[in-house]
């Protein structure tokens, strides 16, 4: 504990500098707590809206037509990337997403579109609608958040501060969840045992349009106090922008950051580890919420049991990515950190197919989302540090939005495969998806783990072909 805040609030012998650097660092933290506080409600709450509104058998199929949805809106922010600075693309999704919560609040309590009309069916637009923003917050949000991070990040920055960052956002998350599990699921309160279904969802979509509203306060804020050398980030892969912009030449087209997975295998390494996890994660959840739905009962009842273990999860992945992300970092190099992360999920699943009692599954899937999220996702954003803007940006919206659901929907296509097979086809194929898949998943982190070193020893920046970086003429 008392590393941890050395690192925050220690001295040394540059003050101004440590102190701009712990400022980044807190603020950087903030952003994160803030965007977590705001997915953590709508991650789970696009479940039990969905599932009241359209109906549950219609998951899997919502992950598939997702991909549909998301292209165009993929290749509109690639052509922002050109034309507007990283931390404005922040700020303006923060907005967007912001501007839509507000509008959810209003039509959540619709009496023939919102939640209070009880009939289930696939043609009600709000539940579809409702499940794809909530989809979209993740490439254009958070997404977009840890772009912007490992372009102002150095590697050894990012060894020693995204475990605390990560912990920062735990904390977002319980404080959220927490929150929407006393308000949907509490009657131990009069004041809330009063309150409707309906205006208990809206209270909680109203604090995730406070939340992203901040988010622009605080960039404004980072940007204005931390000098501009600051948010150099990876220096190798700076020089090289710099250069470019100078030339004119920074604007790429939108279609730079696909192209860059035909590229570089790097590229593709890194998308593989993204489609294994969200893949896997697919399957996983359904079978969660069917527990869910089981268990909960009425649609506040589904949401409440859902942030329930969203609680319980912020808080174990708080106490992990503060005193065990940094550690396993600084211990182990990138190949090994890279390996744990399917070794996590083997462990998981193992679990998650072993029982059926409730208690387990739900413990089971609090571990494997734990460890993405406090450890693995962390590692993964490490991979980004030494490429150029076009893979921090481009690749990887692709990779997150495009690449992530398209997992998310194969996972869901083998969920409909296995429920049409049945019966005793069900658990053994789903097994045998998780044994090839793991077993890949090795092979591809170890792969990467090596290329990511061999780049950071000998100063290489990925993604450049021709160019050198620009000798440094400060």
């Amino acid at each position: 504990m008392s590393g941890m805040l050395g690192r925050i609030f220690g001295g040394g012998s540059d003050r101004k500098e440590e102190t701009a650097g712990r400022l980044k660092l807190l603020l950087l933290s903030s952003v994160y707590f803030l965007i977590i506080a705001a997915y953590t409600i709508l991650r789970d709450l696009k479940n039990s809206v969905f599932m009241a509104v359209v109906g549950k058998e219609y998951i899997p199929w919502a992950k598939i037509i997702v991909l549909l949805v998301l292209v165009p809106a993929i290749l509109f922010y690639s052509k922002l990337v050109d034309r507007i600075r990283r931390y404005r693309l922040l700020v303006f999704y923060s907005l967007f997403f912001a501007a839509a919560s507000a509008l959810l609040v209003y039509f959540i309590a619709h009496p023939t579109i919102g939640i209070g009309n009880t009939d289930q069916s696939p043609y009600r637009l709000f539940g579809w609608i409702f499940y794809f923003l909530v989809e979209g917050f993740s490439p254009f949000v958070l997404s977009v958040f840890w772009s912007f991070v490992s372009s102002v990040t150095t590697p050894d920055e990012g060894k020693k501060n995204y475990g605390l960052m990560v912990g920062g956002s735990k904390l977002g998350g319980m404080f959220s969840a927490g929150m929407a599990w006393i308000l949907l699921g509490s009657t131990a309160f009069p004041i809330i045992g009063g309150v409707s279904d309906i205006v208990k969802h809206q209270i909680v979509l109203v604090a995730v349009t406070f939340f992203l509203l901040m988010i622009p306060l605080a960039i404004a804020f980072l940007m204005r106090r931390v000098k501009g050398r600051l948010l150099h980030g990876y220096e190798a892969a700076y020089k090289v922008e710099k250069k470019r912009s100078k030339e004119g030449s920074s604007g790429t087209g939108i279609f730079a950051g696909l192209k860059m997975f035909f590229k570089y295998p790097y590229v593709l390494g890194i998308f593989c580890m993204i489609f294994f996890y969200e893949m896997l994660n697919a399957i996983l959840s359904y079978l969660r919420l069917h527990v869910a739905q089981t268990t909960g009962g009425s649609v506040a009842g589904v949401s409440a049991f859902l942030f329930k273990w969203v609680f319980i999860m912020q808080a174990v992945g708080f106490v992990f990515s503060v005193f065990g992300t940094a550690r396993i970092l600084k211990r182990f190099n990138m190949k090994i950190s890279l390996l744990m992360i399917p070794a996590f999920m083997a462990i998981g699943s193992l679990v998650f197919f072993s029982t059926s009692k409730a208690f387990l599954i739900m413990l089971a899937y609090i571990m494997t989302k734990t460890t993405h999220y406090a450890f693995s996702y962390p590692v993964r954003e490490l991979l980004y540090i030494p490429t150029l803007k076009e893979i921090k940006f481009k690749s990887k919206s692709w990779i997150d939005a495009f690449g992530g659901k398209f997992a998310k929907s194969t996972g869901s296509s083998i969920v409909i495969a296995a429920n049409k097979l049945g019966g005793v086809f069900f658990y053994p194929i789903l097994m045998g998806v998780f044994t090839v898949v793991i077993g890949l998943w090795f092979f591809v982190a170890f792969l990467l783990g090596l290329r990511h070193e061999k780049a950071i020893k000998n100063n290489e920046v990925i993604g450049l072909v021709d160019e050198k970086p620009e000798e440094d003429d400060e």
